[in-house]
C-alpha cells in the first residue's frame, strides 16, 4: 500500500510534465538558444590572431543572457509543475521579460513567452500571436536597407502599408484576447475577417488562416464540418517545431512579395566593384560577394526563386499524380496496368538524372527547372493516390453512391479524391524540402536558373570558392536553404500527427 501512495505522484508529475506544452516549449527554446550562444561565441574571436569581433561578440553576450533567463524560466515552470500540478501565475509573469528577447530577433523564445504568458490559447489566439509577429520581423529585416547608399522608389511606402497593417493586426490582437470572454461572437467580427484575408495579400498567410478560422467559427453552428478544421489546426497550433516552420517559410513568403516595394533590386543584381568582398556591416549586413552584390538582397530575393520552384514543382505532380493515380485506382485491370507500368518506366529513370537531361534538352531557366523537378515526381504521387483510392473504393459509401446511379468521375471526385488528399498533403509538405534541395544543387552544378539570377544555389556555388577567406558567402546562403528546409519538415510532421485519426 505504501508503494502505491510513493508510485502515483511520481507518475503525475510526469504527466503533468509531458501534458505541459508550456514546458516543452520552454525546454526547446533554452536547449536552442543555448546552441545558437555557442555559435555566436565560436564567431566572436578569431583564434588565429587573437581578435573578437565586436558585433558577433555583443550578439553573443545577448544571446548567453537569454539563455540564463530561458534556463531558470524552464526550472520554475518544472518546480511548479512537480508541487503544484499547474504553472502558477507568478511565474507565469516571466513571460514579459522573455517578450524583451524580440530585440536579438530570437523568435523561439518571444513564442514561447507567449504561451507561456496566457494560460487558455486557442486556434485563433496562436495565429493573431504568429501573424504579428511575421509582420514585425518582416519590418525589422526591411528597415535594414535604411543603412544603404540609397533605397527603392518606393520604400516608403511599403514600410507605410507595412506599419499600417502591423498596428490593424496589434488592434486585432488585443480584440481577440476580449472576445475569448464573449460566448457568441459578434457581426462585426465577418467584417474583420474579410478584411484580414485580404490583408494576405502581403504574404502573411497567419492572416488568411485567422480569418478564414474566424469566419468557420461563426458559421460553426449551421455547418458541423468546420469542426474538423478547427480540430486539426489546434493539434497543429499546439505544435511548436510544426508553427515555428510554418512562420518561418510564411515569413519568407511575406518577404518576397514585400521586397517588391521595400528591397532595391540594383543592389542584388548589379557590379559594384567599389564594395568588393566586403565584410558584414550595417551597410550590408551579410556581406557582398565578388562583384560586390549585396548577398543581403540577394538571399531575399533568391527566396522567391526557391520558393517558387519549391512549391510549383510540388503542386504540378501532385494534380497530375494524384489524377493519374485517382483513375488508376478506381478503374483497375487495364487501365490500372497500363497508368501504372508506364509511371514505372519513368520511376526508374533517377530524378535527378531527368532533371539535368531534360534541363540539357530545353535549356536553363526557371521554367524548365520547374517541369524537370515535376516530372520525376509523378509516379510517387500517383502511388500514393492509387494505394488510398483502392482502399476507400470498397466502403460502403462509394457503393451507396454507385447504387444511386453517380457516374464514375462524380464518384471519383466527390467522394474518393476528398477522402484521399489528406495522406498527399502531407506527403506534398515533406518533399517541398527534397525540392527546394534539388533546385540549389542543379543552380550550385549551372543547370538550374540563369547564372545572373540571385538564387540560393547561385549564391552558394559563388561563396564555395571563397570558404577559406570569405565564407560568410557560402554560409549564409547554406544556412537558409537547411532552415527552409527543415521548416518544411516540421510542417509536414506536424500536419501528419494532426490528421492522422490514431492519435485522436
Amino acid at each position: 500500500m505504501s508503494n502505491t501512495t510513493i508510485k502515483i505522484p511520481t507518475y503525475r508529475k510526469k504527466l503533468a510534465l509531458k501534458l505541459s506544452t508550456e514546458y516543452t516549449q520552454s525546454h526547446f527554446a533554452w536547449v536552442l538558444t543555448f546552441v545558437l550562444t555557442i555559435i555566436f561565441f565560436l564567431n566572436s574571436i578569431n583564434f588565429s590572431s587573437g581578435k573578437i569581433k565586436p558585433f558577433v561578440f555583443i550578439a553573443f553576450t545577448a544571446y548567453l543572457l537569454i539563455t540564463i533567463v530561458q534556463l531558470i524560466i524552464t526550472m520554475k515552470i518544472k518546480h511548479d509543475l512537480d508541487k503544484w500540478g499547474y504553472i502558477k501565475k507568478s511565474t507565469r509573469k516571466l513571460g514579459y521579460i522573455q517578450l524583451l528577447s524580440i530585440v536579438t530577433g530570437n523568435i523561439i523564445t518571444v513564442s514561447s513567452a507567449f504561451f507561456l504568458i496566457k494560460e487558455k490559447k486557442s486556434s485563433e489566439y496562436t495565429f493573431a500571436i504568429y501573424m504579428f509577429l511575421t509582420q514585425l520581423f518582416v519590418i525589422l529585416i526591411s528597415s535594414f536597407n535604411l543603412f544603404k547608399e540609397y533605397v527603392a522608389d518606393s520604400f516608403l511606402l511599403g514600410m507605410s502599408i507595412l506599419l499600417g497593417t502591423t498596428v490593424f493586426y496589434l488592434v486585432t490582437l488585443i480584440l481577440l484576447q476580449r472576445l475569448e470572454k464573449v460566448a457568441t461572437l459578434p457581426k462585426w467580427v465577418k467584417s474583420l475577417s474579410i478584411i484580414l484575408i485580404i490583408t494576405g495579400i502581403t504574404g502573411n498567410l497567419f492572416a488568411v488562416l485567422l480569418g478564414i478560422h474566424l469566419l468557420l467559427k461563426l458559421q460553426s453552428e449551421k455547418r458541423p464540418s468546420s469542426l474538423k478544421w478547427n480540430t486539426i489546426w489546434k493539434k497543429i497550433t499546439a505544435n511548436l517545431s510544426a508553427m515555428l516552420g510554418l512562420f518561418f517559410i510564411i515569413l519568407l513568403l511575406s518577404l518576397s512579395i514585400c521586397s517588391y516595394l521595400t528591397f532595391e533590386s540594383g543592389m542584388a543584381i548589379e557590379n559594384n566593384y567599389s564594395a568588393i568582398l566586403q565584410s558584414p556591416s550595417l551597410q550590408y549586413p551579410l556581406g557582398t560577394d565578388d562583384f560586390g552584390r549585396d548577398l543581403f538582397s540577394r538571399i531575399i530575393f533568391g527566396a522567391r526563386i526557391s520558393l517558387t520552384v519549391g512549391l510549383l514543382s510540388t503542386l504540378i505532380p501532385l494534380a497530375v499524380g494524384g489524377f493519374l493515380g485517382a483513375l488508376a485506382g478506381y478503374y483497375g485491370q487495364r487501365t490500372d496496368n497500363t497508368i501504372m507500368r508506364l509511371l514505372d518506366i519513368l520511376y526508374a529513370i533517377p530524378g535527378i538524372l531527368l532533371a539535368i537531361v531534360i534541363i540539357a534538352a530545353f535549356g536553363s531557366n526557371t521554367l524548365t527547372l520547374i517541369l524537370a523537378l515535376s516530372v520525376g515526381s509523378i509516379p510517387t504521387y500517383a502511388r500514393t493516390m492509387r494505394a488510398n483510392v483502392l482502399m476507400i473504393s470498397n466502403l460502403e459509401y462509394i457503393e451507396s453512391a454507385k447504387a444511386l446511379g453517380s457516374n464514375n468521375l462524380d464518384i471519383i471526385f466527390n467522394h474518393i479524391v476528398p477522402n484521399s488528399i489528406a495522406p498527399m498533403i502531407v506527403k506534398s509538405t515533406l518533399t517541398i524540402g527534397s525540392a527546394v534541395i534539388a533546385t540549389s544543387s542543379l543552380s550550385y552544378l549551372g543547370l538550374g536558373v540563369e547564372p545572373q539570377i540571385p538564387e540560393w544555389g547561385n549564391i552558394l556555388k559563388i561563396g564555395s570558392a571563397y570558404l577559406e577567406s570569405h565564407s560568410y558567402l557560402a554560409i549564409y546562403p547554406g544556412l537558409c536553404i537547411m532552415a527552409l528546409v527543415l521548416s518544411f519538415n516540421f510542417l509536414g510532421d506536424g500536419l501528419r500527427d494532426a490528421l492522422d485519426p490514431k492519435l485522436d
